[in-house]
């Protein structure tokens, strides 16, 4: 009877994913263990599986994707009433959004385990900005912009990416400074790297009324941050808008 509950979720084995800490950065490596608790039977882990999600806007509502997924194929059977850790190294990909806004990220453990319901584990993450995306952050701030919202959108066209399906676009308002009342919004998706940031820019413009209804007072266009130097960054900034405003 045990094992027949068991198939069902009763009396199994849980798993649990102990992170040393739940703030971490898109590019960073992080150990983690992964403790694992057996159920009122013996049973057969053969895999252990790993995703990094996130969920993202749609037209018709939000969906979930991966970010990342990864798997330890070392097998084990577990007691009834066992307790074994075992240790895992974790990539957060650099295309990790961050957790600003209306945005989530969570890591989901599964055991696959034969003839019952997987057991699962969240665990969900504080997703801080690349040094690079932070400096960008700054230099909005510095040129009077404030950060509006922060979301996941889909991609569907391959507008920013080929084939991950979403984007991470943040907008901005000016709320002071020199391009108050010249520039609606200033809407930015980064793509981070190791050495660089691939920053695409849309600037919409402070237009008429015919001009947003045909959408030509938007401007798009793409640079790339190698710096984490404010001022050099907030320069830069300052030229595409002016340029596009």
């Amino acid at each position: 009877m045990k094992k027949v509950l068991a198939s069902i979720g009763i009396g199994n084995a849980s798993v649990d994913t102990i992170l040393p800490s739940d703030t971490v950065y898109p590019g960073e490596t992080i150990d983690a263990d992964v403790q694992i608790v057996g159920g009122d039977v013996e049973q057969e882990v053969g895999t252990i599986r790993f995703e990094i999600e996130t969920r993202y806007r749609t037209e018709e509502g939000y969906r979930e994707a991966d970010v990342d997924r990864f798997t330890l194929t070392e097998g084990l059977t577990i007691q009834p009433d066992e307790e074994t850790v075992r240790e895992v190294t974790i990539d957060v990909p650099y295309s990790t959004p961050v957790t600003y806004g209306n945005v989530d990220v969570w890591i989901e453990t599964e055991l696959d385990i034969d003839l019952a319901v997987d057991p699962e584990d969240t665990d969900y993450l504080d997703v801080q900005p690349t040094p690079r995306l932070q400096t960008v952050f700054d230099a909005m701030d510095g040129l009077g912009f404030s950060l509006r919202t922060a979301e996941c959108e889909a991609d569907p066209y391959g507008r920013y990416t080929a084939g991950r399906g979403f984007v991470q676009e943040f907008e901005f308002r000016a709320s002071s400074g020199e391009f108050r009342g010249r520039v609606d919004e200033v809407e930015l998706v980064s793509q981070p790297g190791p050495d660089e940031l691939d920053l695409f820019v849309e600037v919409d413009r402070r237009g008429g009324m015919l001009s947003e209804l045909a959408e030509t007072d938007e401007r798009l266009t793409r640079t790339t941050i190698t710096s984490t130097d404010t001022e050099r960054v907030r320069a830069e900034l300052r030229s595409l808008i002016e340029q596009h405003s």
